[in-house]
């Protein structure tokens, strides 16, 4: 249960943070829907849920990189302070994106910002893809708008990078991905209500708020945010070769 809990802390602040993507995205998936060859709901449900599926694989490949990059990282440290570094940045992006979410800090912009030059080199791939009358260049477009700069992702990819591992860093951002889709799902069907929510200043400062307090209890040490099989961990294990040398003299 406990390696459970931080996928679960993930798709949480996923699905706490969608308001976030209902602004982000919402234009994208309306286009989607536009450009559907059927209006069924069921085949335009089966569109937007590749779709989706392909945006949450680029958030695993990058949370992939990222674990592979913080692993690097976390490696010269000792395990102490590998593992109280790891819940310090965190902690602390996650402090922001709960600034950010409810409106009272917008210093994550500037790292949209950032990458929004490379997504000028991306978008033109987008266009390629349309019409949208396959599943399979839903998906494509999925793919490619996963990379779309966003403050929310950029967050979650310091936390998978805080796992120090490639497999975690993928799992974290896929249960964070998980957790964007009800309110991706639901445009469309509920295009209005959802506008109203993101728009709604207590809607945004409640799911900002949660992400707060997860960021000061993982930053206190109360919460942590990676598994327990985390790379420092295995260092931090209990050296029992002085207890085997001792036993040896004892035999001698």
């Amino acid at each position: 249960m406990t390696d459970s809990l931080p996928l679960i802390a993930a798709f949480l602040i996923g699905f706490a943070g969608s308001t976030h993507c209902v602004g982000m995205c919402g234009g994208i998936v309306g286009t989607l829907g536009a450009c559907l060859p059927s209006q069924r709901p069921l085949a335009r449900s089966v569109y937007h849920l590749t779709y989706s599926l392909g945006r949450i694989s680029s958030y695993a490949a990058a949370g992939a990189v990222t674990g592979i990059a913080g692993h690097g990282l976390l490696s010269v440290l000792s395990p102490e302070r590998a593992r109280t570094v790891g819940f310090m940045v965190s902690g602390t992006f996650m402090i922001m994106l709960g600034l950010y979410l409810s409106g009272l800090w917008n210093g994550l912009s500037l790292l949209e910002e950032q990458g929004g030059r490379i997504w000028q080199r991306v978008a033109p791939l987008t266009r390629r893809l349309l019409p949208i009358d396959r599943p399979h260049r839903a998906f494509a477009l999925g793919l490619l708008w996963g990379w779309l700069p966003c403050g929310l992702v950029y967050s979650a990819l310091v936390w998978a990078a805080a796992t120090g591992s490639a497999a975690q860093g993928a799992a974290l951002m896929t249960a964070f991905g998980l957790g964007t889709l009800p309110m991706l799902m639901l445009m469309g069907t509920a295009a209005t209500w959802l506008d109203r929510v993101r728009r709604n200043p207590t809607a945004r400062r409640l799911a900002g708020g949660l992400i707060l307090l997860f960021g000061v209890l993982t930053v206190t040490g109360i919460v942590n945010p990676v598994p327990s099989h985390h790379p420092a961990s295995h260092s931090a294990a209990p050296d029992t070769r002085v207890g085997h040398t001792a036993q040896r003299g004892e035999l001698i």
